[in-house]
């Protein structure tokens, strides 16, 4: 199913804010020692739109925005991670995100022509920008290197194999493999 595309200036005054914002809390995130939990934590709930309980990010980890990341409870996040949140994104309870995953809510039109801003302000970006968001049930196991694309939705208890590139919305139950990946068999008990 299609989700929305949404339009944006990643050079707007307030959208760079949020950025230099997010920048300020993931460099002071990654400086904490590992057994600073409750730091860490509050850290993490100051940058991200939702931290649930027992929450564990592992850095080196990146965000574009913070605020538009939701995480469920009991998920884990191993180094690496990339979360370009310029839509929302949401990830479901006890998740499983391996090193390097890459969630990607940011595209570009594909042809150069609709590419160009026309009537361009100064200060704005020179090329259009558009996000759409990605929503990870509960239970999901990313494998290492896994990159999610803008609009995609991922079910409940999924698991989906290193090195896949996730182009379009995965049923729960499912293993997904491959580039693009693709559904190869059901994990449904």
């Amino acid at each position: 199913m299609p989700r929305p595309v949404t339009a944006f200036n990643p050079r707007a005054p307030e959208v760079l804010a949020q950025a230099r914002r997010a920048r300020t809390l993931l460099a002071r995130y990654s400086q904490l020692a590992p057994e600073d939990a409750e730091e860490r934590g509050m850290v993490l709930r100051e940058l991200l739109g939702h931290v649930g309980s027992g929450v564990w990010i592992e850095p080196p980890f990146y965000c574009e925005y913070g605020a538009q990341v939701h995480i469920g409870d009991e998920t884990f996040v191993n180094v690496n991670a990339v979360m370009l949140d310029a839509a929302p994104i949401h990830i479901g309870a006890r998740g499983l995100l391996a090193p390097g995953v890459q969630l990607l809510t940011v595209t570009h039109p594909v042809r150069a022509a609709d590419r160009s801003v026309a009537n361009r302000q100064p200060g704005d970006a020179p090329y259009v920008t558009q996000a759409a968001p990605i929503t990870i049930g509960d239970d999901v196991w990313l494998g290492a290197g896994v990159i999610v694309l803008p609009g995609v939705a991922i079910g409940d208890r999924v698991t989906v194999g290193a090195g896949s590139v996730v182009t379009t919305d995965l049923p729960s139950d499912t293993l997904a493999l491959g580039v693009p990946a693709r559904p190869v068999r059901s994990l449904a008990t």
